[in-house]
């Protein structure tokens, strides 16, 4: 198989989709890698580290969309890369449809294969094992940035999220305990903060409370306990997520009114459109605005903030699943691997996830009959 790797355009977004040792093993299999020049140059990888590997070189993306069969990326096609894909070629990336009805009729008129990596399930359909690393990443950043926009000059009301000797540390608010959640309360408990966790599966609730036994506590979400305690939260983090759907709105604008002036929301479910009301996709380039005196930070694409690190973790989660697509075909890889299945989202002009078409109101067409058709 041919496999295209264009650059990345979105606004400040470093990370790569194959990064050079992906490549190395791609061309091991037999494939032809094609990479756009200076693809990976955001992350020190240079156009001589690709050929090195077995990558050729090409002058621009559309050299890229036109000759490969299969587009391996990071983040969702924009405008001018949705009219350049074809129908019946594969792209393989992150997506997050159900947030994006411009990019979703973009893919649609294309006729192209979509398969997005946010909604891959691991065994069994369990977890989502290309999400997790970059929610990993975005769990972790979001502590940090948080109490980085804490800061008076940047925002926030001046609470260190340590604290001082004497001096209560920061109360961190984590609503959703999976994965990203789940990395949130990790850095927050390292950095000293007063950690509470809300969530509302019964078995994860058990697993964060046997795993942090007493250094966060772990409660029951229930929209009567989010209320009272976000009132007292110097920092929130929105971690909550329905795999291809749109993410809840789980933070009202009264709730806003409640807040201490000057808190800090980190809100990672904006790719998914965000779980407050009041949500709005920023960039790294102006991350913050401010409602009812509560800085929102809604970056869309967090972990392009740490780009080497992001995209070598999501190098080695993709790579296999690649392969896989490249060595048996899209159609039979697909065919006989459902939890692979599971991250078709558009098909020759259909969606094919049904959590996507009901978050964007369009007609639902199953997987396993788009592959028939």
């Amino acid at each position: 198989m041919l496999i295209g790797c264009p650059k990345e355009i979105k606004t400040q977004e470093h990370r790569v989709g194959l990064v050079p040792s992906s490549v190395k093993e791609i061309t091991a299999h037999g494939h032809k890698v094609i990479v756009e020049t200076g693809a990976g140059a955001g992350i020190n990888f240079t156009d001589d580290d690709y050929k090195k590997a077995g990558a050729e070189i090409r002058k621009t993306a559309k050299d890229i969309f036109a000759e490969a069969e299969m587009i391996v990326k990071v983040k969702e096609p924009q405008a001018a890369e949705c009219k350049m894909l074809r129908k019946g070629q594969v792209l393989f990336t992150y997506l997050h449809l159900a947030a994006d009805p411009a990019q979703a009729q973009g893919l649609i008129d294309s006729g192209c294969v979509a398969i997005a990596y946010e909604t891959v399930t691991g065994k069994g359909g369990r977890g989502l094992p290309l999400l997790a690393p970059m929610s990993e990443v975005a769990g972790r950043l979001s502590v940090v940035v948080g109490s980085y926009y804490l800061q008076k000059h940047m925002g926030g009301h001046g609470r260190l999220i340590c604290g001082v000797p004497g001096v209560l540390p920061a109360k961190v608010v984590v609503i959703g305990g999976g994965v990203a959640g789940f990395n949130a309360a990790r850095v927050a408990v390292g950095m000293g903060a007063d950690v509470i966790i809300l969530e509302k599966d019964h078995d994860r609730l058990r697993f964060l409370d046997d795993y942090f036994s007493g250094s966060a506590r772990v409660c029951y979400s229930s929209r009567d306990y989010l209320e009272k305690i976000i009132r007292k939260a110097d920092l929130t983090v929105g971690a909550v997520l329905i795999p291809g759907a749109s993410a809840p709105k789980l933070v009202t604008k009264d709730m806003l009114k409640t807040m201490i002036p000057g808190s800090v929301i980190v809100d990672i479910a904006i790719d998914q459109g965000g779980c407050l009301e009041t949500s709005k996709a920023t960039t790294h380039n102006s991350p913050i605005y401010v409602v009812d005196n509560v800085v929102h930070y809604c970056v869309a694409n967090m972990p392009g903030a740490v780009p080497l690190s992001s995209a070598l973790a999501l190098n080695h989660a993709v790579l296999p699943y690649a392969l896989r697509l490249a060595d048996k075909g899209w159609k039979a890889a697909l065919a006989e691997d459902p939890d692979l299945r599971n991250g078709l989202n558009v098909c020759y002009g259909k969606i094919t996830h049904e959590g996507v078409a009901q978050s964007l109101d369009l007609p639902y067409n199953p997987a396993p009959a788009a592959l028939a058709a």
